[in-house]
């Protein structure tokens, strides 16, 4: 028996599309989720009061501190306890990387736009312009292309977390290889596959990634 057979991967292909499917479901839908709330976040531990800044800091603390399949094997398992419903493994999952990618994300937005120099919003609300647009049209735009790299970054993070959603039963990639494998024992051939495909979805990330990177160097000096 050869040791590397790629008409088991050409067979299983089928399979392995309907789990890179789920996957990219996974990545997409929590990225948005994730984004929503990471920028409410942030905007809340810059504008808001004592107690707005105390949750928004409490939840970056807890949800940036616990492991992401911690928090997904909770929500899963003991969400019934409180609530009194099963959610779904494509629910659970969803709501614990949701919650994880914005932690995440508020603060890669707060540190964007606290890197915007503050002279030019003070510029703008000096000549009368409403603070509205000087948020919208000031800090938050300057502010987007800083952090792309690291929104690139947060990307990838998440498209390598998502594997964990098959610890709990998500028909994403690594759980249809993993069904296969044991089911025509070709282990090699499957996570090779496996590999092969988060590589091609990461490699031009960081490729994109590391050319803003020198662009935004370039534009420095």
């Amino acid at each position: 028996m050869k040791l590397f057979e790629i008409s088991e991967v050409v067979r299983s292909l089928p399979e392995l599309w309907v789990g890179l499917r789920f996957t990219l479901l996974l990545v997409f839908t929590s990225l948005a989720m994730g984004t929503v709330i990471g920028l409410l976040v942030c905007l809340g531990r810059l504008l808001g009061r004592d107690l707005l800044v105390g949750l928004c800091v409490t939840y970056t603390t807890i949800f940036r501190g616990i492991p992401e399949v911690v928090l997904m094997f909770w929500i899963y398992y003991c969400g019934p306890l409180l609530g009194g419903v099963r959610a779904s493994s494509l629910s659970a999952a969803l709501v614990a990387m949701s919650l994880y990618v914005g932690a995440l994300l508020s603060e890669i937005f707060r540190g964007g736009i606290l890197a915007v120099p503050r002279g030019q919003a003070e510029a703008a609300r000096s000549l009368g312009v409403p603070e509205f647009w000087v948020w919208t049209s000031v800090i938050l735009p300057q502010a987007f292309r800083i952090v792309i790299p690291a929104l690139i970054g947060a990307a990838a993070l998440t498209v390598k977390i998502s594997g964990i959603a098959s610890t709990i039963g998500v028909t994403e990639l690594v759980f249809q290889a993993n069904i296969v494998a044991g089911q025509s024992y070709r282990y090699f051939e499957m996570f090779t596959a496996v590999g092969a495909f988060y590589f091609l979805i990461l490699f031009p990330m960081s490729m994109v990634a590391k050319g803003y990177e020198r662009k935004l160097t370039m534009r420095r000096r």
